[in-house]
């Protein structure tokens, strides 16, 4: 029985290899086929040669907003918000960045055209705070807010990622963070895809800010996964039952949409729904509905590589790692890709 740390999910990784920008065509980047036992080097338009007729695709139509917001408290500090969740009212679930945290019942003037009350905080440790704005917060955020770019990002914001921190097919908003495995595809892949036969279905995940929130003790036991708002629809658990039905190979394109259909499915048997999850997946887990996954390449001692690992193998994963880097693929959310089958679990504990 091997148990393993957050050191075990640990590696180097050179600096100018996170991807500061998108490449100049979506379909562009790399993909690192590790779906054998050697790894290949492709480009993303091959995926369609990878898939069978009667395979399905399975995607996250998130939208990302412009979740956050630059302004002062009525005492004239500082303050940067990162919009976490929309709730009924005007009111959103926020995480702000001041000197000092502003109190319920003090006033933030965002972007010097609106005014937000601070209600209270939130969340099991408090870090989020209950702010009340003054009009419908969706059309505040796409007017005055700035797209969330991940930490590891180091310009501000541009034009450029407006369009390309989103997918093609990018539909319900709420999402602070996006399923980058998705943003390779182009209506040109979209469109290769159908012609071979593959079916499309969807599901709903607004990603949080917590998909970046470090995991801090060595024991995984310990680590509480943030939650996160999801949706299955009743078209995509019988699109799932089609393909099994047919010898189709259920894909996930990303982490997130892998999360929402195993989660929707914890007791071993997909159902349709929408509610929130926190399933915080490590080696040894058993995977219920995704056969298939294509994802990016993670950060070292995140959940998010973790996953990947309990998906595909640990040792098989670390491999693959030292093979991208060594062949100078881009990491993180604007790099390259990686293809990746499921492997049955090792006989491992958390």
């Amino acid at each position: 029985m091997t148990a393993y740390t957050l050191s075990d999910f640990d590696f180097a990784l050179p600096p100018e290899l996170i991807a500061q920008h998108p490449a100049a065509e979506r379909s562009a980047s790399r993909l690192l086929d590790g779906t054998g036992t050697q790894p290949v080097d492709r480009v993303f338009r091959d995926l369609r040669s990878l898939m069978n007729p009667g395979d399905l695709l399975v995607f996250n139509d998130t939208r990302v907003i412009k979740a956050r917001l630059f302004g002062a408290k009525d005492t004239g500090g500082a303050v940067e918000a990162l919009v976490e969740r929309v709730l009924p009212g005007h009111e959103v679930l926020a995480h702000l960045r001041a000197s000092k945290s502003p109190r319920a019942g003090q006033r933030v003037r965002f972007a010097e055209a609106f005014d937000a009350e601070v209600m209270g905080r939130e969340g099991p440790d408090g870090s989020l705070f209950r702010l009340r704005l003054p009009s419908e917060p969706l059309a505040l955020l796409e007017a005055h807010g700035h797209v969330p770019l991940p930490p590891y990002i180091a310009h501000a914001d541009e034009a450029d990622d407006v369009a390309r921190y989103q997918t093609v097919f990018a539909a319900r908003p709420g999402a602070v963070a996006a399923p980058t495995a998705a943003l390779h595809f182009d209506e040109a892949v979209l469109q290769a895809l159908r012609d071979r036969g593959v079916q499309m279905a969807q599901v709903t995940l607004h990603v949080g800010a917590g998909t970046f929130q470090p995991v801090r003790s060595e024991n995984l036991a310990e680590h509480r996964m943030h939650s996160e708002w999801f949706e299955v629809p009743d078209s995509t658990v019988d699109a799932v039952a089609a393909a099994r039905e047919r010898g189709g190979r259920v894909m996930a394109v990303g982490t997130t949409t892998l999360r929402a259909l195993e989660s929707a499915a914890r007791d071993g048997t997909l159902r349709a729904g929408a509610r929130d999850t926190d399933l915080f997946i490590t080696p040894g887990y058993r995977f219920n509905v995704v056969e298939r996954l294509l994802t990016n390449f993670h950060l070292p001692k995140s959940t998010l590589l973790m996953l990947v690992s309990a998906f595909s193998g640990y040792t098989h994963l670390r491999a693959l790692y030292a093979h991208a880097i060594a062949q100078r693929y881009r990491f993180f959310s604007y790099g390259d890709a990686m293809l990746l089958d499921r492997r049955e679990p090792a006989d491992v504990t958390t």
